[in-house]
């Protein structure tokens, strides 16, 4: 294969004391964006191999925008690691373009090499700082590379295998991917904002991912196993990790979906420039958390519930004290005086978010919100709307009706006659428009309360989306 040419500081193999070295960055690619697809193909020649075996270039860009109807793109996420996707076809694919991987046999024999240099030290450094520094050791002393090997791509692929998460890390470093999951042996497959799902190019197998979960399991002080089949990882980047382990309960091998979230909250001008809310509604919203309304953020799975929940506690008076309560950390707020709790399960004493919601009732909070209600924690949250503390949260249903549903029927049981004590019920949707996923607040309803005589929910709704103009209208009625 033809050396590859890098865009960072290569690595100096000069035989210099150490001391005298100007330090190195860990990774050897930084996150450096080409803006023109030649300055790209310059910088990095195996996408310049890539784009040759394709019949049609795809159109580069720095930001994937699929307003202008384009079927292949192709844009760069940083770390040398670039994105086609193409849905022209059938299934669209997602291709990952990143230097080609080194022989097996060169990787084994550095870290053999690294393990000899680490014998009887002590390195109080980061631990890839240390790793990187050892490789540079080991590549001048003891490791001979034959001339085809980059140096650069070697230690990219060594430090993605030790410190890293393998192959996942490069669909991590993509921020228009929502969801990575493999549903056994075979393809890796993406959920794309702006493509929906899409098929990837990376395929493993059965023992490569039992292997690579297995790692991950252990760096992250978790018990995979056959007896543990089940576990949930919080990474380094807010992401969840899902992990079912073995083929006893999942008959095409192992499988894990990853459930990314934005680095940066989602706030509510953005939004609004997707049109997933009006500033109008924006309006309506800051001025009803002002004055500490009770509200639940309703929709189906992959409706946006959170992104929106997360945005809207920008209305919450800035002076206010927050208690956020949930089983995985997704709820940001910009809030100085917020108080963050999680649950904690599989342990001898867990915490559970019942626990958690009766501990809040006693720390006089401003506002409690609620990462998601689905069990009986949801009937505590009404009696703490009904002793004066405002509730903000995120429940699956996809209309008023099933809201109702949800709340009365077990496990949550709260009586009919409560539910007055939710002011706003803001229902959110996915939808598919031409060749794009969008994400359209649908309807927003101010709850009037239950009628016993007559069995039913006395709602008023302010706020209704109309899909043939694609837009939020607002009905003139409020109270």
């Amino acid at each position: 294969m033809p050396k590859l040419k890098l865009s960072l500081p290569r690595l100096s193999l000069a035989n210099k004391k150490e001391e005298q070295e100007p330090e190195e960055e860990v990774w050897p690619f930084k996150q450096t964006i080409c803006k023109t697809l030649d300055e790209a193909i310059r910088e990095h020649p195996y996408l310049g191999e890539y784009l040759n075996s394709l019949q049609k270039k795809p159109k580069y860009t720095v930001t994937p925008d699929t307003e202008e109807g384009e079927t292949s793109i192709l844009y760069p996420v940083g770390m040398g690691i670039y994105i086609h996707i193409d849905v022209g076809g059938e299934i669209g694919k997602y291709n990952i373009i990143e230097p080609e991987k080194p022989p097996r046999k060169i990787l084994d024999e550095l870290e053999v090499a690294i393990a000899r240099l680490v014998e009887d030290k002590e390195y109080p450094e980061k631990r890839e700082k240390v790793i990187a520094s050892l490789f540079r050791q080991a590549i001048k002393k003891m490791v001979k590379l034959p001339k085809e090997i980059d140096p650069n791509v070697l230690l990219y692929h060594f430090l993605r295998e030790k410190i890293g998460h393998g192959f996942i890390d490069s669909f991590l470093a993509d921020p228009f991917l929502e969801d990575i999951s493999i549903p056994g042996e075979g393809k890796i497959f993406v959920y794309h904002k702006m493509f929906g799902y899409l098929e990837s190019n990376i395929e493993v197998s059965k023992e490569e991912i039992d292997r690579l979960l297995m790692n991950i399991a252990e760096r992250y002080g978790k018990v995979l196993s056959y007896t543990n089949p089940i576990i949930d990882i919080h990474l380094p980047d807010g992401s969840r990790f899902n992990i079912v382990f073995g083929e006893d309960i999942s008959l095409r091998g192992s499988n894990f979906t990853i459930r990314k979230f934005p680095k940066e909250p989602i706030s509510v001008s953005q939004l609004i420039r997707w049109k997933t809310m009006t500033p109008e509604l924006a309006a309506y919203l800051w001025m009803l958390f002002e004055i500490g309304i009770s509200a639940m953020v309703c929709g189906e799975t992959a409706s946006g519930k959170t992104t929106t929940l997360n945005a809207i506690t920008a209305f919450i008076n800035s002076d206010s004290k927050i208690v956020s309560i949930e089983e995985t950390p997704e709820i940001n707020v910009f809030h100085k005086n917020w108080v963050r709790e999680v649950t904690r399960m599989h342990t001898g004493s867990p915490v559970t978010m019942f626990d958690l919601l009766k501990a809040a009732l006693r720390q006089r909070p401003d506002y409690i919100i609620i990462g998601e209600i689905r069990g009986e924690e949801g009937r505590i949250a009404f009696q703490a709307i009904e002793t004066g503390h405002p509730v903000i949260s995120t429940i699956h249903a996809g209309t008023l009706g099933q809201l109702f549903q949800r709340l009365t029927s077990h496990p949550i049981n709260v009586p009919k006659t409560h539910i007055d004590g939710l002011n706003l019920a803001l229902f959110q949707a996915r939808m598919e428009r031409g060749k794009r996923f969008i994400r359209r607040v649908t309807s927003v309803n101010e709850i009037i309360g239950y009628e016993p005589d007559e069995g039913r929910l006395n709602f008023l709704p302010t706020f209704l989306y109309d899909p043939d103009i694609d837009q939020i209208r607002f009905t003139g009625s409020s109270f």
